[in-house]
């Protein structure tokens, strides 16, 4: 995991947009990104390389997001999953 954020890291720092990036700007554009790849699914057949390519940017900024406000997604997810769990426990 930890070479994948140094990739994103990277990226970012190349770009200039470690400077321009807040939780702010980063959860707007989750949403921007996910939209994006929910249009790959309006029609009946889709493009699994748009999928691809689209799925990755959702998850290269919901990551740097958690890169910024110092989240172990490991834990995040685990404790995600307990509650859910919990939640549907009797289904």
């Amino acid at each position: 995991m930890q070479a994948i954020y140094d990739m994103i890291q990277a990226f970012r720092l190349k770009k200039g947009w470690d400077q321009s990036d807040d939780p702010n700007v980063l959860a707007k554009s989750i949403s921007v990104e996910a939209a994006e790849l929910l249009e790959c699914f309006l029609e009946d057949e889709y493009k699994l390389e748009d999928v691809k390519g689209e799925l990755a940017d959702v998850l290269m900024v919901a990551l740097t997001l958690a890169m910024d406000l110092n989240l172990d997604v490991k834990e995040l997810i685990e404790t995600k999953l307990l509650e859910v769990d919990r939640k549907y426990a009797d289904k």
